[in-house]
């Protein structure tokens, strides 16, 4: 089916206003939430337009990690020292290419800031460190949930864990979204489900005044008397728009996200005149961990060849097997360290008793795959790893047969993608022109914005910049700035 048209509709077209508020926000997961507790706070009369029956989006059935840092309250009670600059070192590191200081800063000077707030809202946590290097599956809090503390990143900026969640067993998207669309209903923020909005209403001089929405089959004009904003999701579920902005992401089937994200947001504010960036970006992730037995392992490409530390992230993982090496990756373990993964099916492409029998069922050339372990195994005896420096905890040679290779191709194991591109902002969640000028009454967060992450990623950061920038959008919202 083809996407409604997005062009703004003209205000003098508008023969009444059916529904009216200060602020309009169109979608209600985390961004949305945040932005409209906030437009409250301010003094606005909110109305949230959510095309779902109910709030909460993907935000609600995440695992519920938060990217907080700069010195927590909770990272101090755990025992870990961070500070703004720390955690602005690492975003800057991380979340490139070339990620866009004047969204990072304030995320990082704001953050211990924001993690009051969050508290206030009433959102628990426990100070209690989970060492497991992906999402706490118990109730502690807090985590590392990118590469701060593996090479190169722990060597640009000091470690610190900063994947922050509520303190609840198992998925915490949910606990959060109830936290939050609590805190907003006791705001007095009103709701209208079930409305999809595709089209933005725009005045004589260019300002955003207001939405049109479709509900039960009819068209309903909402007038914004200050603001509106966007906070609709990404594009991952808009295969036409795959196609044309992020191909790759199209090899695997695992998509993060609601059928919702099919990127009318970001469609709405491009109509209207917005820049968009970074529309090729996702999130793409190697879900193989735990068991982390299998970082012991190596990381291979078609050539039999190392590319990457095993025990990076693994949103780090996938995007060096999908972008930089075609997808064409396997995982190479002994007997000692095979286990098989948690949570995603993984298929086993070769077996062999020595490296070399390995090499030939896989196809590879003659002694290539065996000149990469025998130089790992070589390091690693004495607990190095010169090529990509990989944690002594995970170095060891590879040595106790049978051996074995994971095949990690996207044909064959499912990648978990969403999108990272959407509507440039500034750092009040003003949406801008390709001039670099606000698009007036205009506001957006969360996945239709490009937000922190312009193409590496850490866990947190969509909740992390889409509450914050949510937070921010809301605000100025209410404030009826140009």
């Amino acid at each position: 089916m083809p996407s409604p048209d997005p062009t703004p509709v003209s205000e003098s077209r508008i023969a009444r206003w059916d529904l009216e508020a200060d602020v309009a926000i169109v979608g209600y997961g985390c961004a949305g939430a945040c932005a409209a507790i906030e437009a409250a706070d301010a003094g606005a009369a909110v109305l949230v337009l959510e095309r779902a029956g109910g709030g909460g989006g993907t935000s609600a059935s995440s695992g519920g990690l938060i990217y907080l840092g700069g010195g927590t309250p909770l990272q101090t009670a755990c025992g870990f020292e961070d500070d703004p600059e720390q955690m602005y070192g690492y975003l800057m590191a991380a979340c490139g290419p070339a990620p866009d200081p004047a969204l990072v800063r304030p995320f990082c000077e704001h953050s211990v800031e924001h993690y009051g707030w969050l508290e206030a809202q009433g959102l628990k946590f426990k100070p209690s460190f989970f060492a497991g290097g992906h999402e706490p599956p118990g109730d502690d809090s807090l985590t590392f949930s990118g590469s701060e503390n593996v090479h190169p990143f722990r060597e640009l900026a000091r470690p610190a864990p900063r994947g922050h969640c509520a303190s609840v067993v198992g998925p915490k998207g949910g606990v959060l979204m109830r936290t939050l669309l609590g805190a907003a209903e006791r705001r007095g923020v009103q709701l209208q489900s079930g409305a999809r909005t595709d089209r933005l209403v725009r005045a004589a001089d260019g300002r955003v005044v207001g939405v049109v929405a479709r509900l039960d089959g009819d068209d309903v004009c909402v007038r914004a008397r200050r603001g509106v904003v966007l906070s609709a999701g990404g594009f991952i579920w808009n295969d036409a728009m795959l196609a044309r902005y992020a191909p790759r992401l199209l090899r695997t089937e695992f998509k993060i996200g609601t059928e919702n994200d099919d990127g009318s947001g970001i469609r709405m504010g491009a109509a209207a005149g917005a820049a968009t960036l970074r529309m090729e970006a996702g999130d793409i992730t190697l879900p193989i961990f735990p068991p982390l037995s299998l970082k012991q392992g190596l990381y291979v490409n078609r050539a039999g060849q190392r590319f990457l530390n095993e025990d990076a992230y693994m949103g780090r993982a996938g995007e060096f097997a999908l972008l930089y090496q075609d997808g064409q990756v396997w995982m190479i373990v002994d007997d000692a360290c095979f286990e098989r993964p948690e949570h995603v099916p993984v298929e086993i492409a070769a077996v062999g008793e020595t490296v070399a029998e390995l090499e030939r069922e896989l196809g590879f050339a003659t002694d290539s795959l065996q000149a990469t372990v025998a130089f790992y195994n070589r390091h690693a005896a004495r607990g190095e790893d010169p090529l990509f420096h990989k944690q002594p905890d995970h170095l060891r040679p590879l040595d106790r047969p049978p051996f074995a290779a994971l095949d990690l191709r996207p044909e064959h194991l499912p990648y978990a993608i969403f999108t990272l591109g959407g509507l440039h902002i500034d750092a009040d969640g003003a949406v801008l022109t390709p001039a670099g000028e606000r698009v007036p009454g205009l506001y957006a967060a969360g996945r239709t914005t490009s937000g922190i992450a312009k193409q590496g990623y850490s866990s947190g950061i969509s909740l992390g910049d889409g509450s914050f920038f949510g937070r921010r959008a809301g605000r100025a919202a209410a404030r009826l700035s140009t």
